[in-house]
């Protein structure tokens, strides 16, 4: 499974930010100056972990039913949906050299025009495997 929603819940700090916590994965916690930037950084916080249990094929909790959740007065709870095939990308986007072989008179052709081989390949493996 590469996709999860896991409810998170938020504490306001004096200072404007947040701090995260999800109840369901233990040590997984995040803060955030403000409220935009306490999701994002939930965001990649659970990712990051939804990752290592992946490889090191740990067993993934089930994410707890967010009504059912207890919060002090101030808290309040948020669902936070993360990809870990999309992040896993976001980790690995080194380039790879590859040596491959065209006619002569197509590497002319894209040459005389101005083509970037290296887009086109990208864009051709993506096609061909349905990632975009």
């Amino acid at each position: 499974m590469a996709k999860y929603i896991y409810p998170a819940i938020f504490t306001p700090e004096k200072d404007g930010g947040f701090s995260v916590r999800f109840p369901d994965i233990d040590g997984c916690f995040a803060s955030g100056d403000d409220l935009q930037d306490s999701l994002k950084m939930a965001n990649d916080a659970l990712s990051v972990m939804l990752v290592d249990f992946e490889d090191s094929k740990k067993a993934i909790p089930d994410p707890s039913n967010i009504n059912r959740i207890k919060m002090k007065k101030d808290e309040f709870a948020y669902l936070i949906c993360v990809d870990t095939i999309v992040y896993r990308h976001t980790l690995n986007n080194a380039a790879v050299k590859k040596t491959l072989s065209i006619p002569a008179w197509l590497n002319e052709a894209a040459v005389k025009a101005g083509i970037n081989f290296s887009q086109v390949l990208q864009d051709a493996l993506k096609t061909q495997l349905n990632i975009f």
